[in-house]
């Protein structure tokens, strides 16, 4: 193939999948501020009070915590020091609610993602919240019976909760979308530079013991650890392109998502939770244990599930073998 046409060929795929994501991005993103601004997530959240309860936080949290699922990070932050303050939480507090946030945020755009590449939305939803509400039962149990993390909180950031206006959260949205566009691109030609290098294959020695622990194996092992640095509209969006060919088997593209959505962005996202308290090893070390636990318990599980019942509830066949024609 000429320099030209893997060009050519390159940037149609990557504008391919960026038009696909803007699609799935925008319109959610807009409903879910809209919902947020007319009260509607307000109006629900105490029904999580029995939640928040049973992982030891103080019931206004769940709204905090709904608001994450629904419109993302940055939609919850702002809420925290808003509904309980600083001085009536603990490290422990805000590490276990940090945890919660960081399994399950901005569901409705991630898992649309997700689905685009053949995994069921309802599977691998439940799986993203229940494994953090697992992960935070786990934590809270160990800090309280060990007295770890104890200490009032001392946020090194206090998000201010002002919510923009249209035109400014219009602006947000759309230096979000030139800003995913280019990192696409990016990413992309970094790809395909570390394939022709032979850099990705160093890498992913070096990754894939890790990964392989979790039950995944060839070619989505770079795109899982893509979605680990990176976030999930990245890794698997990516993920995609590749879902669609052929190259990577349903049950290893299950694998990564599931992986992606228990340990995804863990750069940026973990900066954000340590600058309002939250314990590194905590929100990072253990959970990067817990997903490679738990992918690998669900490998285990998916190993002995014949092809007609994956296929049936997690993953979607019929459409992708549609998108690839």
């Amino acid at each position: 193939m000429s320099f030209l046409s893997l060009i050519r060929r390159n940037t149609t795929e990557t504008l391919a999948i960026y038009w696909m994501l803007a699609r799935i991005t925008v319109p959610i993103a807009i409903l879910a501020e809209l919902l947020s601004r007319m009260g509607a997530v307000k109006a629900v959240a105490p029904a999580f009070a029995p939640i928040m309860n049973l992982i030891g936080l103080p019931p206004e949290l769940g709204l905090a915590w709904l608001t994450g699922m629904l419109v993302g990070i940055w939609g919850a932050v702002p809420l925290i020091f808003t509904l309980v303050p600083a001085s009536s939480l603990s490290v422990a507090d805000i590490t276990v609610f940090s945890a919660l946030i960081l399994f399950a945020h901005g569901l409705p755009i991630e898992q649309k993602i997700i689905q685009k590449a053949g995994p069921g939305m309802i599977a691998t939803t439940t799986l993203r919240i229940a494994g953090g509400l697992l992960y935070a039962f786990m934590l809270h149990h160990v800090l309280t019976a060990t007295g770890w993390l104890s200490d009032q909180v001392h946020p090194v950031w206090l998000p201010i909760s002002a919510t923009p206006d249209w035109a400014d959260y219009f602006l947000g949205l759309a230096q979000t979308m030139v800003w995913m566009l280019v990192i696409l691109i990016v990413l992309s030609w970094a790809l395909e530079i570390l394939k022709v290098t032979g850099l990705l294959g160093l890498m992913m020695k070096a990754l894939s013991p890790v990964l392989r622990l979790a039950g995944i194996r060839g070619e989505a092992e770079h795109l899982t650890a893509i979605g680990l640095f990176l976030g999930i509209s990245y890794g698997a969006g990516l993920l995609i392109r590749e879902a669609q060919s052929g190259a990577i088997s349903p049950r290893q593209i299950f694998l990564s998502c599931v992986f992606m959505g228990f340990a995804h962005s863990v750069i940026e996202d973990t900066i954000v939770v340590m600058s309002l308290g939250a314990d590194l090893h905590g929100v990072l070390t253990g959970r990067l244990i817990f997903a490679v636990a738990a992918c690998a318990a669900i490998a285990a599980l998916l190993r002995r599930l014949p092809d007609k019942a994956f296929f049936a509830q997690m993953f979607r066949l019929r459409n992708m073998e549609a998108e690839r024609r």
